[in-house]
């Protein structure tokens, strides 16, 4: 399979500057998920307190089952609160939802294999009854962000398994939207695929500086793409620490093997092992 391309590294002419809204992204105030189940409820999420800044890039990381899924879901409207409050952008999730106001990436790129790549980026917009001729020029314009075209008439079958990522992150900021959430979208890849595509998406958000949620297992992914991760707790999932990374702005992979990349991994790992320690 080719080797991924590069996300566009071309600055565009409407580049999105850092957000001067005061208001924050996200808000999360005391926000608990218990799902019923036969012989005792079971609690994914309990009393989570946190704020994400317009233009941010938080990392969610903490072991399996931590509820770090079930947080970035809480967000998107894709899983209801037991008890709390969550605002996305200054509206509750749903009314987010419907306004359009986020993309969201699987864990799996989840392509229909029967349409091509150009048409599986123009389907959301087809979706909120675009014209044809518009819905083709947008999904075109993003599939050059993410470093594809020329495979705009592939099928996803044809893609290795980073360019259907691509693809599906391309969909995502198809309609433009103010926050991007995204759900270990590079867990199933590859180690030198993940790093490419981690630097990818660190130079995509450094050009549009879009709001970012996401979620990994991976400690060197979090602090190389983090302008703040999140540490969090066996189920029922709490927030142990949240850490400002001390990392410059503008990064390269080089970065992992100085001392402050080090210092700040190994911050992070302290912080899982503690809430393992704690765990009943």
């Amino acid at each position: 399979m080719n080797a991924p391309h590069r996300l566009s590294a071309m600055a565009s002419p409407d580049r999105v500057a850092a957000p001067a809204d005061a208001r924050p992204a996200v808000e999360v105030r005391r926000a608990s998920v218990v799902y019923a189940a036969a012989d005792a409820p079971v609690h994914a999420l309990a009393d989570i307190d946190l704020t994400i800044g317009q233009g941010e890039f938080v990392s969610l990381i903490g072991p399996s089952g931590c509820g770090k899924t079930t947080l970035l879901r809480v967000i998107a409207d894709l899983e209801p609160i037991t008890a709390g409050q969550v605002l996305v952008n200054g509206m509750t999730p749903h009314e987010a939802r419907l306004a359009r106001a986020y993309g969201y990436v699987f864990q799996a790129p989840a392509l229909f294999p029967w349409r091509t790549v150009l048409a599986n980026v123009m389907l959301p917009l087809q979706i909120q009854g675009r014209a044809k001729a518009e819905c083709e020029a947008v999904a075109r314009e993003h599939l050059d962000r993410v470093g594809l075209t020329g495979f705009e008439r592939k099928y996803p079958w044809q893609l290795s398994g980073g360019m259907q990522q691509r693809v599906s992150i391309a969909r995502a900021l198809g309609f433009e939207p103010k926050i991007l959430m995204m759900d270990e979208p590079f867990g199933a890849l590859d180690e030198i695929t993940r790093d490419r595509l981690n630097e990818q998406l660190q130079q995509l958000w450094q050009r549009e500086r879009r709001t970012v949620v996401f979620v990994t297992h991976s400690i060197a992914e979090a602090v190389y793409l983090s302008t703040r991760i999140v540490v969090m707790s066996p189920r029922p999932g709490r927030i142990l620490e949240v850490i400002q990374s001390t990392l410059p702005d503008e990064r390269h992979l080089g970065l992992r093997d100085s001392p402050e990349f080090m210092a700040l991994a190994h911050r992070v790992r302290e912080g899982l092992a503690i809430g393992h320690g704690s765990d009943d």
